[in-house]
């Protein structure tokens, strides 16, 4: 017969090993968790590099944007929340671009997220190119507005520096043209689902009074700003 010493330390050895087992089992699944989660953090953080490689085909390396036919705004620097919202307006149809809505219904609201941080971020120097005897008459537009139009100071809400704040939009550095370009026509661009209301309805009445001399200067002053 055995003793009860024996049996007690078997029971114990037996009660050591499940013990290992548990811990073994569970190491092993801390350790397969642990290597989907990166696995799928690597997968994450390539899907945002070939996005943002996509997007730098039209907006420039830097993002600094682009002179072509159709100018293409400068992202670097953007406010995040602005181009989030941005994003999703093109995808609700808020914004009217066919390109802009087929590239941003395809992006899930992390890379949105992970974009807009991205390009926020960067700063090289604007582009300029426009014409350099409407920057005075611009700089008084965007600092003092229109009064006799009662137009407000652009610099009000975009801040002193036209870098914006939260989902309006910075203006430093952004391309002369394309300004021109989306003031001009804002009416016809944006707003355009009455059943989703959108911020840029602020802008309306200031780009609709505004004459096409006075549009050019303000681009103009806002282009060359870093």
């Amino acid at each position: 017969m055995s003793s009860p010493g024996w049996a007690g330390d078997k029971r114990a050895a037996l009660r050591r090993r499940r013990c290992w087992t548990t811990v073994s089992l569970v190491c092993a699944a801390v350790l397969v968790t642990t290597a989907r989660a990166e696995d799928e953090r690597a997968a994450s953080r390539g899907n945002l590099q070939a996005k943002l490689s996509y997007c730098k085909d039209c907006h420039g390396p830097s993002a600094q944007g682009y002179f072509g036919y159709f100018p293409i705004p400068r992202l670097a620097g953007q406010q995040t929340e602005y181009l989030e919202n941005q994003l999703q307006a093109f995808i609700e149809h808020r914004r009217t671009n066919n390109v802009m809505f087929n590239v941003a219904h395809s992006l899930s609201p992390s890379l949105i997220s992970a974009l807009a941080a991205n390009f926020r971020d960067l700063n090289p120097p604007p582009l300029g190119g426009a014409p350099r005897q409407n920057v005075a008459a611009g700089k008084r537009i965007f600092e003092d507005g229109v009064p006799e139009a009662n137009v407000a100071a652009c610099a009000a809400c975009h801040g002193p520096n036209a870098t914006g704040v939260g989902e309006i939009p910075r203006l430093a550095g952004q391309l002369y043209p394309y300004l021109v370009k989306e003031l001009i026509n804002w009416g016809k661009e944006r707003g355009q689902n009455p059943t989703k209301p959108d911020t840029s309805a602020i802008m309306s009445p200031v780009a609709h009074s505004l004459t096409r001399t006075q549009v050019e200067a303000v681009a103009a002053y806002l282009s060359y700003l870093r």
